[in-house]
């Protein structure tokens, strides 16, 4: 945690590559800014970079500002909003100044491992005591800066494949325009596989597409990753020796699937007429599709795609049971799950928030719970395994 000591030495500086100061408080977009440019650690510094809400930007002089708890949650809230991509690591702490000259609210931002860092698309950098947008041979510096470092399975290189493999008109025609502003599509004129390698999609020392890049554009992703689908089936009672009545595969690029998947959602929570009084009937489903559908997007999110399985979608009689291989990951265990989230497959996150099916980085538990209680159902229980993770959703009675 930060010190009074350290915040009033920030301030009697001058700004610098990792320090910025301002006296604005509701300038979210500035504020997104700073937490981009600060991920993106340009100077290569390693060291945390310092927004500090309350002071100004020349002197450093204290503005009396008194920090409301409302500015304290939108600032944590940059982390998981997903406007800034790859998610920051940040925290915010309220100084308040011992001289009486009010608060000083101050962001502290750790530099990432998966350079670059966008928002809304586009790469914010300090240069000296500025911000500014990098340009393409800064943008290449730090994508180098990454290759060196990455080492989630979905940001590593698939060494087998190449850029023939991949479907490029899935990048630039559906994925490209939503995860850059139009303008640097505009003025972008470096060859494909540095802008596939700027999002994380492909390795230019390997001159192969990384494990992302083959889920999210290959012709046939399975021939690369055999096991990464989603197999649906739907037996005729409550257990796994019951007839089995119906069985679906999801599969190809992760677009493709994630929207069949959710168009199928609709049919297992098929509406049905419910008697609400001696007069009047209203439409309930055994399973609010809000919920299904976060619970799914979860499975496909944080899954082990190195695992030799797929994830399972089963639908018993008398509730839906959906299982991922590979258990919780990181800092998420049973004692502090839903509300810690790390991310096995930060590369994919990214996409899957960039693509729209991820509204809110670690709502989505929160979220399913509260359809739930909503549509009457109990609330969902969740397996912690040794090897998988699962949730159980019991149908509406």
């Amino acid at each position: 945690m930060v010190t009074e000591e350290q915040v009033l030495a920030m301030l009697s500086d001058l700004e610098s590559p990792s320090v910025e100061r301002t006296v604005s408080t509701g300038d979210m977009a500035k504020f997104c800014q700073a937490v981009c440019a600060f991920a993106n650690d340009m100077p290569g510094t390693r060291r945390a970079g310092f927004l500090l809400i309350g002071a100004g930007d020349r002197d450093g002089a204290p503005s009396g500002l008194t920090a409301s708890d409302e500015l304290l949650r939108n600032l944590a809230g940059i982390a998981s909003d997903g406007q800034v991509l790859p998610s920051p690591a940040l925290t915010v702490q309220k100084i308040p100044l011992s001289s009486g000259q009010g608060d000083i609210v101050v962001v502290e931002v750790q530099p990432s491992s998966l350079p670059p860092v966008r928002y809304k698309g586009q790469i914010w950098i300090r240069r000296g005591p500025r911000r500014a947008i990098a340009n393409e041979t800064e943008e290449r510096l730090l994508v180098e800066r990454r290759t060196a470092t990455a080492t989630t399975f979905d940001a590593l290189p698939c060494a087998e494949a190449s850029l023939a493999d991949l479907s490029l008109e899935l990048f630039t025609a559906n994925y490209r325009p939503q995860a850059i502003d139009a303008e640097t599509i505009a003025e972008n004129h470096r060859p494909i596989e540095q802008q596939l390698s700027s999002l994380r999609f492909f390795h230019l020392g390997r001159n192969c597409p990384t494990h992302a890049g083959l889920l999210l554009f290959a012709k046939n992703p399975l021939y690369w990753l055999p096991n990464a689908y989603a197999q649906y089936v739907k037996f005729a009672g409550r257990t796994m020796s019951d007839d089995v009545v119906d069985e679906k595969r999801f599969s190809g690029d992760l677009l493709t699937m994630v929207r069949d998947l959710n168009s199928f959602v609709r049919l297992v929570t098929v509406n049905r007429p419910e008697r609400a009084t001696p007069l009047e009937e209203r439409m309930v489903a055994d399973y609010p599709e809000v919920a299904l559908r976060e619970f799914l997007m979860n499975a496909i999110l944080h899954r082990s795609y190195e695992a030799p399985a797929p994830v399972r979608f089963l639908q018993f009689e008398d509730r839906i049971e959906i299982q991922n291989p590979g258990p919780l990951y990181g800092l998420a265990n049973r004692e502090n799950f839903p509300t810690q989230t790390s991310y096995r497959n930060p590369v994919l996150a990214e996409a899957m928030k960039t693509l729209g099916f991820v509204n809110r980085f670690g709502r989505g538990v929160i979220r399913a719970q509260e359809a739930l209680r909503k549509n009457g159902n109990e609330e969902a229980t969740f397996v912690f395994g040794e090897n998988h993770f699962g949730v159980i959703l019991r149908g509406r009675t």
